[in-house]
């Protein structure tokens, strides 16, 4: 991140610490209303909150569930990228069991006494915190299962740098469950910047092309961009999957995507859902999405119980 927006980031979420280490202090803003449907712990189901201590409850400012989707299994090591509070690491780490690792990675020195109070309430034992930026992830390469996000790669000034970070940690075939804020290929940066601040995840959302192109420019494929709420107008909620190829010959997967980024400013600006070739499968999937996104219902909400299929008999899904 460029210096400037890193500090507001940082004074932002470290004030949203404060608000749950020290009730009633002068700095701390207004929590998120626990219904809140488009950020916050509203967007649990309330039976995964129950035995989560209610400070890590309090603290979730994200715009979804990454654990929903990423079909974690016992034993797996799994890392979340700004893990604040530790909501999503604690849900993580009841799921891979002891015999896995549930990291998470916060630059904020507030957020990471908080979190690590939240671990040890839980009893937590098998959840370590770290920490750093997630432009430069702390961890050795090929180290991690899955990779999970809750709304905070869109506060990233150098995502290019993010996406190759989350691609060197993975292990080959690991797993990427993200949720974000993601913007209409029709909206500008600066119609994105009009809509909100960028310590609030809409400033520097990406657009639906830029992050399918993004990802599989990091070398990632089986890119899957899925809308589930409705944000701000033209800007959405979505559940963001992806994988490390089990294979290793980048080279020719840089290729293909920048031969998709082509297809996804076409295809998804027309609503379209098919790419020129197979090596289009990013480009296809951002205009699915997109056009999925666009017929949101009037509320901008989309059950995912439809969508849960593949968790397995793992995944507490609700």
């Amino acid at each position: 991140m460029t210096d400037t927006v890193r500090d507001e980031v940082r004074r932002h979420y470290a004030r949203a610490a404060l608000a749950v280490l020290e009730p009633g202090s002068c700095c701390a803003p207004t929590a998120t209303a626990p219904g809140d449907p488009v950020f916050g712990p509203g967007l649990y189901d309330p039976h995964q909150l129950d035995p989560l201590p209610s400070d890590a409850v309090a603290a979730s400012l994200g715009c979804g569930n990454p654990t929903t989707m990423a079909n974690l299994q016992a034993g797996e090591t799994v890392l979340d990228l700004g893990s604040g509070g530790g909501i999503d690491v604690l849900l993580s780490a009841q799921r891979v069991g002891p015999t896995g690792i549930a990291y998470g990675l916060d630059m904020t020195d507030e957020m990471l006494e908080l979190a690590t109070r939240n671990a040890a309430a839980a009893g937590a034992a098998n959840a370590t915190f770290l920490k750093g930026e997630i432009e430069a992830i702390p961890l050795p390469n090929s180290s991690v299962d899955v990779v999970i996000s809750n709304c905070v790669i869109s506060l990233s000034t150098d995502k290019a740098r993010v996406f190759a970070e989350i691609a060197r940690v993975l292990r080959p075939d690991g797993r990427v469950s993200v949720s974000d804020v993601v913007a209409d290929d029709l909206l500008s940066p600066a119609d994105r910047a009009a809509r909100g601040d960028h310590a609030g995840c809409i400033a520097g959302a990406l657009s639906f092309t830029e992050y399918a192109a993004g990802l599989a420019g990091a070398g990632l494929d089986r890119i899957e961009l899925l809308p589930t709420h409705r944000a701000v107008d033209g800007m959405f909620n979505v559940i963001v999957r992806a994988r490390r190829p089990a294979t290793t010959d980048r080279g020719a997967r840089t290729g293909v995507a920048a031969e998709a980024v082509a297809g996804a400013v076409a295809g998804a600006g027309a609503g379209a859902g098919a790419g020129a070739g197979a090596g289009d499968a990013a480009a296809a999937e951002a205009a699915r999405a997109l056009a999925a996104a666009r017929a949101l219902p009037s509320d901008g909400l989309v059950a995912l119980v439809a969508q849960v299929g593949d968790c397995g008999d793992a995944c507490c899904c609700g």
